[in-house]
């Protein structure tokens, strides 16, 4: 059972009240105060050319991206004997798995070109190619983007409402709240969508997509299963031990870097931030909940993701536009914008965040239009006097 109730919570936080589960400390800017500027101010303040798409750019980075992953393939198959090349190609591999999504992910934005065509077929070749349902994730993520922060609607990382927390069993629990567990979870959201949730984006019929949409579903779930199908023959000619070297144990890192990273954007900031409901959710409000993230080295390979922020209030801006955008950006966000810690080489000092946030963030109130993540203490082993 959650603990709900205020007067025992408020035993665990002394030092300020708690306001439906965050301390409100007079002194400190309020994340939920209602922005003074709108979308439209953001939007002028970014250059115009910022907003341009170039598909040989863009192309350019698919081109890179397969060049590296086919060159670590050679040199696995050609080390394979050398014990000491499979966790680094594991690791490097896994890494540029996630690349390849990002840029897929883009072509889902139209921040890939202006060309549909193109955006489709991209997006196809290289979600596909990582066993990702192009259409079927294209669309939730819009549903994401067009909903985020709001508890009800949104699609990606939902907090769960303290009536669903309950109804959870210990096992679910388990895997939503202790880390590495959380880190795996995609495969399953494609499948089975979060708790509370119902669909799966290999159906076409399920509600996550309009009647409209369904032969998008098909083709996606088609391409989906022909890589599928060329997995099944490439283990035949080259072995499933090898296969799974080469291709399952990269699957598995590139999930964890999904997880890790989408977990990141919307969760785990120092400061709590809000979730919406009502008349109190807008498009803008709820898109300043976002954290960009600094990820050392890899902000380069994984195409700056880290800069969030602008690219959820703007999906269509490419993504080599979105660091010069956020720093246009800054003199009107103000305190709404949360300058990421810098990074060594390697985001290490992330894992702290992450650790904390999967193990104290667990459901928010059922009621109110403005509310933020609580914590069931008897799950970390508190007890409440």
């Amino acid at each position: 059972m959650a603990v709900s109730s205020p007067d025992a919570t408020e035993k665990l936080n002394q030092a300020s009240p708690l306001v439906n589960g965050v301390q409100k400390n007079q002194e400190e800017f309020d994340p939920s105060a209602p922005p003074p500027f709108k979308v439209a101010d953001i939007r002028a303040a970014i250059p115009s050319h910022c907003w341009v798409k170039n598909p040989w750019r863009s192309l350019s980075y698919v081109l890179r991206d397969i060049l590296v992953i086919s060159s670590l393939v050679a040199i696995a198959v050609i080390f394979k004997t050398s014990s000491w090349v499979w966790p680094i190609y594991w690791i490097a591999q896994g890494t540029m798995f996630w690349a390849i999504f990002v840029l897929g992910h883009d072509c889902g934005h139209g921040s890939f070109s202006d060309n549909p065509n193109l955006n489709s077929v991209v997006g196809h070749i290289l979600h596909s190619s990582i066993l990702v349902p192009y259409h079927g994730w294209r669309i939730s993520h819009r549903t994401h983007h067009q909903n985020h922060g709001h508890v009800e609607n949104d699609e990606s990382w939902v907090p769960l409402t303290e009536k669903t927390y309950n109804t959870l069993d210990a096992s679910t629990k388990l895997l939503r709240f202790k880390v590495p567990f959380p880190l795996f979870a995609y495969p399953l959201y494609l499948w089975y969508r979060s708790p509370g949730k119902s669909g799966s984006h290999f159906n076409p019929y399920s509600d996550m997509f309009s009647p409209n949409e369904r032969s998008y579903i098909v083709t996606s779930t088609l391409c989906w299963s022909l890589m599928v199908a060329n997995l099944v023959f490439l283990s035949i000619v080259i072995g499933p031990t090898l296969l799974f070297n080469l291709y399952g144990i990269p699957y598995l890192i590139f999930v964890m870097w999904l997880d890790f990273v989408t977990y990141l954007h919307h969760h785990g900031h120092e400061q709590k931030l809000p979730w919406y409901r009502g008349k109190e959710w807008s498009y803008l409000r709820g898109g300043l909940t976002t954290v960009d993230r600094d990820y050392g080295i890899f902000n380069n390979i994984h195409h700056d993701i880290g800069t969030h922020v602008i690219h959820h209030l703007f999906p269509q801006i490419p993504h080599y536009h979105l660091i010069e955008a956020t720093m246009a950006a800054k003199s009107v966000l103000g305190n709404y914008y949360r300058e990421p810690k810098k990074s060594g080489w390697i985001p290490v000092h992330l894992m702290d965040n992450l650790v904390k946030s999967v193990k104290q963030d667990h459901y928010v109130s059922d009621a109110g239009e403005v509310v933020y993540y609580q914590t069931d203490y008897r799950m970390i082993g508190k007890k409440i006097e």
